[in-house]
């Protein structure tokens, strides 16, 4: 999984480099050099202030203090030398530049108590990320793996894409999904679906039957949501959930308004497109009637590729949207983990670095 963030319990280092401390010293110093050397009836004092100043865009509370008290030490210098500290002009400028440099300090210090708290909830929702959607396992069954998720917003640790994969008799169960929508509404839902995913992992349901209790949760969610907002009743969930048997080269899939899984075989790449796809989870309280299972052919040597929408719907400078399926044919790799490091970085330089919607990637092939 990929998620752009700080590592957990780290915070933001305001420690200032050499050479940009030089910078608010190089000012202070000039200033008092020059006015002291010109007639009293010119005053650059005034200029000190640029060196709290300035410090205080890369330093903290404590730095910035030191270089705020060392100008007004500079200013009571001038003014000591420059027709005498207790002139009416001097003790003028000592007075503002020491209010000046005591606000900028308790901004740094304000800033720097704004950013550990960030930090903190940084590394709370990181967390809260790792519980929700946990990474694929690099092996499960007889199943090789490789998955990474690419958050749309440096800021947004938490989307509504999710995924999971449980062993089932006989199959490797997995879901990909993404909830309609953003923000806290979207977790809720992704939560919901895949909580009820993780919780009857263990009941031996038939595909049918998993996707049914998928879809009354998401339906029961929405129907008792405690916002009430305005999408409430809007909001959904495309899924696909699959099933890869041990025993036989084969897949059964059930597919709810998701896009269709890539199959790469002989470096050619064939959508899995179901003949009878069902609506998105959370519209109706569904029964396993309602869904048809879907088979395919799943070889020893093929690449299996799941995604959301953000992979396809990604768009670079000109408009266009990002070709998987061709991105996929030219890719020569034979195992999960390169296809999902070259479509990473392909998707990337195609978005210019930067997506409309989270992504998710996953790739699949059966051990030999």
């Amino acid at each position: 999984m990929r998620v752009r963030h700080a590592p957990p319990g780290s915070r933001r280092s305001w420690q200032p480099s050499t050479g940009l401390i030089a910078i608010p010293l190089a000012i202070i110093a000039a200033v008092t050099v020059i006015d002291i050397n010109i007639p009293e009836a010119v005053h650059l004092g005034p200029f000190l202030v640029a060196a709290p100043a300035l410090t205080a865009s890369f330093a903290g509370p404590g730095v910035t203090a030191s270089i705020g008290a060392l100008a007004v030490a500079a200013q009571v210098l001038i003014g000591h030398l420059h027709g005498g500290l207790l002139t009416a002009n001097h003790l003028a400028q000592i007075a503002a530049l020491f209010l000046i440099s005591a606000l900028v300090t308790i901004f740094c210090y304000l800033r720097d108590r704004r950013e550990r708290t960030l930090e903190e909830v940084r590394a709370v929702a990181t967390m809260a990320q790792r519980v929700l959607v946990r990474p694929l396992p690099r092996k499960i069954g007889g199943l090789r793996i490789a998955s990474v998720y690419i958050a749309a917003e440096s800021e947004a640790l938490i989307g509504g894409d999710l995924y999971a994969a449980v062993p089932s008799p006989g199959a490797t169960r997995l879901v990909v999904g993404d909830v309609r929508g953003r923000g806290l509404p979207a977790v809720d839902e992704a939560a919901s679906v895949l909580g009820a995913f993780r919780g009857s992992a263990y009941r031996e349901l038939s595909l049918p039957g998993i996707v049914a209790h998928l879809g009354n949760a998401a339906y029961w969610n929405t129907s008792h949501r405690v916002d009430g907002g305005p999408d409430a009743e809007e909001s959904f969930t495309t899924a696909l959930v699959l099933d890869i048997h041990d025993d036989g080269p084969f897949i059964g899939l059930v597919n709810c308004g998701h896009p269709p899984p890539l199959l790469l075989r002989d470096g050619k790449v064939r959508p899995l497109e179901a003949d009878e796809p069902a609506l998105p989870l959370g519209l109706t309280a569904p029964s396993a009637s309602d869904y048809k299972v879907e088979t395919f052919s799943f070889e020893l040597g093929d690449l299996l590729l799941l995604y959301t929408d953000g992979v396809i719907e990604a768009r670079d400078r000109s408009g266009a949207f990002y070709p998987l399926a061709d991105r996929v044919a030219s890719c020569h790799a034979t195992a999960p983990d390169a296809l999902v490091r070259h479509l990473h970085d392909d998707l990337l330089r195609h978005a210019g670095g930067n997506l409309g919607d989270d992504a998710v990637i996953i790739a699949i092939a059966k051990s030999s």
